[in-house]
Formats: C-alpha cells, sequence, structure tokens
C-alpha cells in the first residue's frame, strides 16, 4: 500500500464533504435509485454510494484498486437487498466473465482511470446487452476559457490528487467505447472549485 494511496484515502471524505453536503449526495440517490439486478460498482472509494441504493438493489460487487480507500469501507451499510462483495481489482481488467451485471455504476471515478476508453470497453463488455451504465462524473467544461485553464491545470492537479484529471470528455468516450447515452443532465458542482464544477450524469446502455 503506497503513501498516495493511504493519502487519498485519508483525504477523500473530507475533500467532498462540502459538495456532498450541498446536492452531490441527492445526485448520488437519485442516479443509484435506477440500480437493479447484479450490480458491479468500479472504484466505490470509501463506501459513499452503499447506504444510498434502493431496497431492491440486489447483489453488489464492489472492485476497488485501493486497499486504503477498502479500510475505510464500512460493508454493512449497504442499503440493498443482495449481498455484498468486496473485491480488490482495476477497472481496465474485471475478474468476470462476460455479460455478469445487469448495473454498472461509476460515480467520480473515470476521471482517474488510466485510459477511458479501455475502461470503458471493459465495463461494456461485463455488462449484459439489457444492461444499464449509471455515471456520475466531473468534466471538461464546455466553456473554452474554462476549458483552456483545466488543460494547463491538469499536469499539476493530477500528479497532487492522485491520478484525477480535470479534463476528460466522458461523453465522448462513452459514445467512442460502443455506448448509447439515455439520459445525460449536466450541472455544476455545488461547493467546488470552478476547475472540477462541471459534472454530467445519467444512464448509458450498450448501443
Amino acid at each position: 500500500m503506497s503513501l498516495k494511496q493511504k493519502l487519498s484515502a485519508a483525504l477523500y471524505d473530507l475533500i467532498m464533504k462540502g459538495p456532498e453536503a450541498a446536492g452531490v449526495t441527492e445526485w448520488r440517490r437519485q442516479l443509484l435509485a435506477k440500480a437493479g439486478g447484479r450490480i458491479l460498482e468500479i472504484g466505490p472509494g470509501t463506501g459513499v454510494n452503499l447506504p444510498l441504493y434502493p431496497a431492491s438493489a440486489g447483489e453488489l460487487v464492489a472492485l476497488e484498486p485501493n486497499a486504503a480507500m477498502a479500510e475505510r469501507m464500512d460493508q454493512h451499510t449497504y442499503a440493498g437487498s443482495g449481498d455484498l462483495r468486496f473485491v480488490q481489482g482495476y477497472a481496465h481488467d474485471i475478474p468476470f466473465e462476460d455479460e455478469s451485471f445487469d448495473t454498472i455504476v461509476a460515480t467520480l471515478v473515470l476521471c482517474s482511470v488510466p485510459d477511458p476508453r479501455e475502461t470503458l470497453l471493459e465495463l461494456k463488455r461485463v455488462l449484459r446487452p439489457s444492461g444499464r451504465l449509471l455515471f456520475l462524473e466531473h468534466v471538461a467544461a464546455l466553456e473554452e476559457g474554462l476549458q483552456k485553464w483545466q488543460d494547463r491545470v491538469d499536469p499539476i492537479w493530477n500528479r497532487i490528487t492522485g491520478d484525477c484529471h480535470l479534463n476528460r470528455r466522458t461523453a465522448d468516450h462513452l459514445c467512442a467505447a460502443g455506448f448509447e447515452i439515455e439520459e445525460l443532465e449536466r450541472a455544476p458542482m455545488p461547493r467546488a472549485p470552478a476547475l472540477v464544477r462541471p459534472t454530467i450524469r445519467g444512464v448509458a446502455r450498450v448501443s
């Protein structure tokens, strides 16, 4: 377990406390209300989503690469009706067979994967044809001026924050990987720095 992993785990909830209280938690709750069947959540971190799942949610597989994050996760808070199974691993190399899941959840994680296209192709592989990908991500701004600042600051931000990128064009990556976006909402993340404020959330299916 690296020092960077330990610091990331220790600081994540503290950094997100303001935005979560100001509305991000409610965004999560509304999004997770659409989760059902067998669920895969990639990068669950400290388990912020666990108590927000609906009672109708089935088995949840929590795939987390950072052991320090997993140590902070209270697995007993999962609100779904199925079992929770924790697996240490990466979203670009998911240790499950093709078409294994009805729902995949990605919240504030695609900003930090090494290769978003590779990760999304892997998510597509394990998602059943009738399944849904639920996503909530901070992304590159639509405004040209803010986007330029995101591009300038991103190399420094990435090193400081432990692999997070400010300028991911996640909606474009979803389409390029063969997903069709069914629902998409853009909104500024409340009580967040301007460079991480632009977000998207919604639902995608395999095209």
